[in-house]
């Protein structure tokens, strides 16, 4: 693991930034094309640490995996008869939830295991919802094995689905080849991260399965096929959130192409957040444009449903001027660390005035200095520090290779943004 000098850059920010694909949307493709009728091409597919161990798991499954050879972001799928693997999850939280359910319908064990950091990851929420489908599985978390039988019975399961929406996602991906479908029910706490949900029932939709949520916190989807679909995945707005950030507290401008006009990515919010916090913010002909203004405003926010932009929204706040309460994020602290104890650690080392709340932050901005900021194998902690070392001289993130979880490239494309100017 190496520690990475966080360059600065005190003003003049000035930059156009391509992002490789949405995560999110890649995975719910790759499962979507693993379980489909026929072949799938899945065009703009993000190629990390994340999707790659996805595209492992589906091809020891027995999914058919193509890399068009001219485009390694093109990736053609063909469905077959799925048997016995061994699955490595690394951290992916995606790989984790999305395919217990998926690994249930192969004949044989599919044994799950994962990065150290993931197997203190709550994964009884599925695991148990599966065996109330009929399902044998050995153990309730990284690693444990799935007897598959080829086929999931179905029918109704009751979960409390608060610590994560993936847990909703990850059934609501098979349900439709389960011999009698499935009835997911939410009892508990609000699920954290809808719109991740509204984002699978939406995609679920374009591959012919309908998923009747007419019944709040209930979500109910027949037995069918899951229609091949040709996916073209968006630019990933959360990772895009960094970048933005670099405009904010440089007082610099830094613009993303292919901003999607409409969007289930809770990402794409990032854009109202800077809005509220001062920054000028543009949307034309697909390209969002921030401009950071001369001083930040602290903010108040309910991040509930955007608790991935938490780390980059924090980082922001530490820099703003005023008190700042970020709530509605108490299951960050289940996230690939606990979040909320990170943040307030690395803060306060850089000088800052970062503390818990009950469900939040509360943060008062002022000046930070140099120090180590650890990254906690959190790809978003990592570039929550190389947003305050824009700033701040003397910021150095330890393992900066964490990013590649969701971005190939990331110190070379930060550098390459500073360099524009």
């Amino acid at each position: 693991m190496s520690s990475w000098n966080a360059p600065t850059c005190a003003s003049g920010l000035n930059a156009t930034v391509e992002l490789p694909g949405s995560k999110s949307i890649t995975n719910r493709a790759l499962v979507l094309a693993a379980l489909a009728d026929g072949p799938s091409t899945v065009r703009g597919t993000l190629r990390s640490r994340d999707t790659n161990l996805m595209l492992g798991a589906l091809e020891a499954l027995g999914v058919q995996v193509r890399i068009d050879p001219a485009a390694e972001t093109t990736v053609s799928l063909t469905s077959g008869p799925l048997h016995g693997a061994d699955i490595d999850c690394g951290l992916a939280g995606t790989v984790m939830r999305f395919l217990p359910p998926l690994g249930a319908l192969a004949a044989g064990p599919v044994r799950f295991d994962g990065d150290p950091q993931a197997r203190v990851r709550p994964q009884t929420t599925i695991l148990d919802a599966l065996r109330g489908l009929g399902v044998a599985i050995e153990g309730d978390r990284l690693p444990f094995t799935i007897d598959g039988t080829g086929r999931v019975r179905g029918g109704e399961v009751t979960i409390d689905a608060s610590g994560s929406s993936q847990f909703v996602s990850g059934l609501l991906l098979s349900a439709a080849r389960f011999d009698e479908g499935l009835v997911i029910r939410h009892v508990g706490p609000p699920v954290p991260s809808t719109p991740h949900i509204d984002m699978t029932v939406e995609m679920l939709a374009t591959a012919g399965v309908e998923v009747d949520t007419s019944e709040p916190d209930v979500w109910r989807v027949s037995p069918g096929p899951i229609r091949a679909v040709d996916w073209t995945v968006e630019p990933d707005l959360s990772n895009a959130a960094a970048f933005l950030a670099a405009a904010a507290v440089t007082g610099g401008e830094v613009r993303v192409p292919y901003w999607p006009a409409v969007t289930t990515q809770p990402g794409a919010r990032i854009a109202d957040v800077l809005a509220a916090m001062g920054c000028t913010v543009e949307h034309l002909d697909g390209m969002l444009t921030v401009r950071g203004p001369a001083v930040l405003k602290g903010v108040n926010l309910d991040l509930r449903d955007i608790g991935e932009l938490t780390p980059t929204i924090a980082a922001l706040c530490a820099l703003a001027d005023g008190e700042s309460e970020l709530s509605g994020i108490a299951h960050l602290r289940g996230h690939e660390t606990d979040r909320l104890a990170a943040l307030t650690a690395e803060i306060t080392r850089l000088g800052g005035t970062c503390a818990q709340t009950e469900d939040g932050l509360r943060i008062t901005g002022t000046s930070l200095h140099g120090g180590t900021w650890e990254s906690y194998a959190d790809h978003r902690m990592a570039t929550a520090g190389a947003i305050i070392g824009l700033v701040t001289p003397g910021v150095v993130v330890d393992d900066i290779e964490t990013t590649s979880k969701t971005l190939p490239d990331f110190p070379g494309m930060w550098q390459q943004m500073i360099g524009h100017h």
